[in-house]
């Protein structure tokens, strides 16, 4: 059986931290920056965590 190859899209957009958490990025911090308040644009800095519905294809995509 062959081994099964990581998705490289999926491994530059996702974290996985130390307890097995999938990190993200938020979306919404690319343009049309001037109408966004400063405390927006600050919690878009964050990262956030994948919602459970996708965490499991995700996994399977980074070979977790």
């Amino acid at each position: 059986m062959p081994k099964m190859k990581t998705n490289s899209s999926v491994k530059k957009r996702f974290k996985v931290t130390g307890s097995g958490k999938i990190m993200r990025r938020k979306a919404g911090l690319r343009h049309i920056l001037t109408k966004k308040s400063k405390d927006v644009k600050k919690q878009l800095g964050h990262s956030a965590e994948v919602a459970k519905g996708d965490q499991h294809r995700i996994k399977r995509m980074l070979c977790k």
